[in-house]
């Protein structure tokens, strides 16, 4: 099992091969994954429980066991950081990105990308991580 050292890059690459690629699947859905549990306004349970500014339990575990092959991992040619991606939805369903809930703590998991050419959001990057821009390009991935 590939190992991810930093939850919120995992979502980076989930977000791209589940949500826009479609090659990692089923894409998970908290609103099914909640209803089968009896939750039918997620939104009011996220609020009644004092839930807005975490990533909900049901989802961060989906995510955290979620296994990701090798030969997936090898077809990501781009990444990109923006803080209306799908996966933070279905993590934390009423995030305003307003505070630092899925920024990025380390690049370890480069090393999981071997194809990894470009980085769009590197000025969001940077700001969450200094010196990430450095790490980019000494690995020889652009960055805009």
């Amino acid at each position: 099992m590939t190992a991810f050292r930093d939850f919120n890059f995992k979502l980076l690459v989930v977000e791209k091969l589940m949500y826009w690629d479609a090659t990692l699947s089923p894409a998970f859905s908290l609103k099914q994954h909640m209803r089968a549990r009896g939750i039918e306004d997620l939104d009011a349970y996220v609020q009644k429980n004092e839930l807005e500014y975490t990533v909900l339990d049901e989802a961060r575990t989906y995510f955290e066991d979620l296994e990701i092959p090798a030969q997936l991992l090898a077809t990501v040619e781009e990444l990109t950081f923006d803080g209306g991606h799908q996966v933070f939805m279905e993590c934390a369903p009423v995030w305003d990105g307003e505070d630092d809930l899925f920024d990025v703590g380390c690049l370890d998991d480069l090393d999981l990308l071997p194809n990894l050419n470009l980085f769009t959001g590197g000025r969001e990057l940077e700001h969450m991580l200094p010196g990430a821009l450095e790490i980019l390009a000494a690995r020889g991935i652009a960055a805009r």
